[in-house]
């Protein structure tokens, strides 16, 4: 439970990074903004897309609705969510490289679908914290929280700041954090 709300944590401050730099913008640095938020959508596709929905898809959600079938229209809002998420990031990625690319008159649908992304990702964690993880707490027997923990711990989002990176991952969260500008990382600011 406690690295599915770390895991959430992490997210959440990424996305809200996200929005901060945008609100920013490139200013006399667009190279580094534009690198920066490259990274973050890639952390995103990369790191909750590929790993942590899996295993709450394959592992979690299963194990919930069997002890608690009241939640089984919850549990396929939330899959419908992970299905549409891995287009809707790669979208906002696309989105970037066109205004990176193209010029400012495609920043506006970039910021728009910004927004809504990070709306949406926010709405998809408040659903799974309010209504699939109480019921799991509720539900969930010893050996269901046995096999959940294993697989969970197997690759922990290190951007949690409890372990270390992953060494395939440690470039891409070194690099997040060293350019982006303070306050968001140690970036110049």
């Amino acid at each position: 439970m406690q690295i599915i709300l770390d895991e959430h944590a992490s997210l959440s401050a990424m996305l809200r990074s996200m929005q901060m730099m945008v609100a920013r913008g490139p200013g006399d640095r667009a190279q580094q903004f534009f690198d920066v938020l490259r990274a973050m959508l890639f952390y995103i596709d990369e790191f909750p897309e590929r790993l942590h929905h899996p295993k709450e898809s394959d592992l979690l959600f299963p194990r919930v609705v069997r002890g608690s079938p009241s939640v089984m229209a919850t549990v396929e809002q939330l899959e419908r969510d992970h299905m549409s998420g891995e287009k809707a990031v790669r979208e906002l990625q696309h989105l970037l490289l066109a205004w990176e690319l193209l010029g400012e008159q495609r920043k506006p649908e970039f910021e728009a679908q910004c927004q809504r992304y990070v709306q949406f990702y926010l709405e998809h964690m408040r659903l799974e914290e309010s209504v699939i993880l109480p019921e799991a707490e509720r539900v969930l027997t010893e050996a269901d929280w046995t096999a959940l923990d294993a697989a969970f711990l197997q690759n922990r989002d290190p951007l949690t700041g409890k372990h270390a990176a992953d060494p395939v991952y440690d470039r891409l969260f070194t690099r997040i954090v060293m350019e982006a500008p303070a306050p968001i990382g140690l970036g110049d600011g």
